[in-house]
């Protein structure tokens, strides 16, 4: 077994003059390096250009098609959305701090909107269609502006974010996050575990020890964070990793059973037609058709 990453804080510094940090990430030059788990006290927001992956924030976990355009909130756990199989144009990073244009700034009137589309955040946003690839493409243009027309750029993509009508949040049941930084690290050793462990077998026990709690108050504690039970929480991340290999790899069904963690065929073809609400066949073949997302 690979060695545990201990569950990253990352702090954020933006580039001397800037009160953001703004950064990119090319499909030659894949140098996003928070492919972990990980948590920050900054907003951030991601748009990737084109390409397939896994969202993975908070308790929530899902494939994305066609790109993809994420507000997360401050202090909310997740994983990076591009690998070297996304095949994305590029993926574009923004980090703010909650306050970054100042204290009392988004308690304006003027501000109101925003302000409630940041608080929105804290549970995660993704922005579909026509408003994904619009907003997407003022986010890249930012990379061409001085700080200054950065900063009104930013304002701007802020508030169409918050007019936007087609979005989905996606810890609608909640991710309740501890302020106590211990209980942070601990939900992230255990993100972390899964996205390292999955393919196998993974006892309450194992996780509970690696933890240093007992099974019943492990439970009591991930379900409460996550709203999810540990095991239910570790089948959603294998069946998302299995849309995202029916998609990408060339592979049989049975392979990417087996692939994932299962180690029963008819029990994954029956948890992925829960899951998705299509058999892995059927799933398989619609993507071959599906032109947008």
């Amino acid at each position: 077994m690979e060695k545990l990453s201990k569950p990253a804080f990352e702090k954020v510094e933006p580039a001397f003059g800037s009160s953001i940090t703004y950064k990119t990430y090319n499909k030659d030059h894949q140098n996003n390096s928070n492919t972990f788990w990980h948590y920050h006290p900054e907003i951030e927001l991601v748009y990737v250009n084109g390409g397939t992956g896994k969202r993975q924030i908070g308790s929530h976990l899902s494939y994305y098609r066609n790109g993809d355009l994420i507000l997360i909130g401050p202090h909310l756990p997740h994983c990076g959305f591009t690998d070297s199989l996304t095949a994305h144009e590029a993926e574009t990073v923004i980090q703010l701090k909650e306050d970054f244009m100042g204290e009392g700034f988004f308690d304006t009137p003027e501000m109101k909107g925003i302000k409630a589309l940041i608080n929105r955040a804290r549970k995660g946003i993704v922005f579909h269609g026509e408003t994904k690839r619009g907003i997407g493409k003022k986010i890249e243009a930012l990379k061409e502006m001085n700080s200054y027309y950065r900063l009104l750029g930013l304002l701007d993509v802020l508030k169409l974010l918050e007019e936007a009508e087609n979005y989905t949040i996606l810890n609608a049941h909640g991710f309740l996050l501890e302020t106590e930084l211990q209980d942070n690290d601990r939900i992230n050793v255990v993100f972390n575990f899964v996205k390292q462990e999955y393919r196998r077998s993974i006892s309450l026990e194992e996780i509970a020890d690696i933890v240093s709690m007992t099974v019943p108050a492990f439970c009591r504690y991930f379900k409460r964070i996550t709203g999810k039970t540990f095991t239910q929480f570790v089948n959603e991340y294998r069946l998302v990793h299995a849309a995202k290999l029916l998609h990408e790899k060339q592979m049989s069904i049975t392979d990417v059973c087996f692939e994932c963690g299962f180690n029963n065929f008819s029990h994954f073809n029956k948890q992925f037609k829960k899951f998705t609400g299509k058999s892995p066949s059927a799933y398989r073949t619609e993507l071959k058709y599906a032109v947008t997302s």
